[in-house]
C-alpha cells in the first residue's frame, strides 16, 4: 500500500505514521490487487481538542472512505480500521452472493471467505423494508434545503430548475448543509 498521511493543523510525527500505516496495512489481507491509501489526519479544535481521522482507499468497482471524530487521535484511528474491515466485509459478502451459483470470487478480493454467519448477518443488514416513490418537482437548493427542514428529514432530493438534472442536499453534522449534483 501506498500512503499519502497529511495533517491539517498538526505535525505528523513518526510515531503517527507508523501506527496509521501499521493499521490500515492490516486490511492488505483483504485484497488480491493493492490499492493505494491515502490517509488524512486532521486536528481540528472545538471546544476542546478533537482529532478527526479520514481515510480513502480508492480502487477499480469501490471507492472505500471513513472518517470519525475522537478525543483521542489513535482511539480515532483503530475505529477507523474498524469501520473500513466492516465496510469491506459488507461488499464482498455482496460480491460472494452474486457468484455463490457460479462458485468463483471477484477478483478484486483475495481467497478469504467468510463465515456463513457471517454472511447471513450481512444480508439481513441490506434487506429493504420500505419504498416510496415521488414526483421530483423542479426547485432550487434553498427551497428544497426548505422542504427537507419541513419533512424533518436529513436529506432532499429534487430536480434543479436550471440545469434539469437531479440534486441532492443534505444536512451535515455540524449543522451547516451539503449538496450532491448529478452529472
Amino acid at each position: 500500500m501506498n500512503f499519502n498521511i497529511r495533517g491539517e493543523n498538526i505535525e505528523v510525527t513518526p510515531a503517527i505514521r507508523e501506527y496509521v500505516e501499521k493499521k490500515i496495512t492490516k486490511l492488505e489481507r483483504y485484497f488480491s490487487e493493492t490499492p493505494d491509501a491515502n490517509v488524512n489526519v486532521n486536528l481540528k479544535t472545538y471546544n476542546d481538542k478533537t482529532s478527526k481521522v479520514e481515510v480513502t482507499i480508492p480502487m477499480s468497482q469501490l471507492l472505500l472512505r471513513a472518517e470519525e471524530d475522537h478525543v483521542d487521535m489513535y482511539a480515532a484511528i483503530d475505529l477507523i480500521t474498524d469501520k473500513l474491515e466492516r465496510q469491506i466485509r459488507k461488499h464482498k459478502t455482496k460480491v460472494n452472493r452474486k457468484h455463490r451459483e457460479k462458485g468463483n470470487l471477484s477478483a478484486l478480493f483475495g481467497t478469504n471467505e467468510t463465515s456463513t454467519t457471517a454472511v447471513d448477518e450481512e444480508e439481513q443488514d441490506l434487506e429493504i423494508v420500505r419504498q416510496k416513490s415521488f414526483n421530483l418537482k423542479p426547485m432550487d437548493s434553498e427551497e428544497a434545503i426548505l422542504q427537507m427542514d419541513l419533512l424533518g428529514h436529513n436529506f432532499f432530493v429534487y430536480t434543479d430548475a436550471e440545469t434539469n438534472h437531479t440534486n441532492i442536499v443534505y444536512k451535515r453534522k455540524d449543522g451547516k448543509y451539503g449538496l450532491i449534483e448529478a452529472q
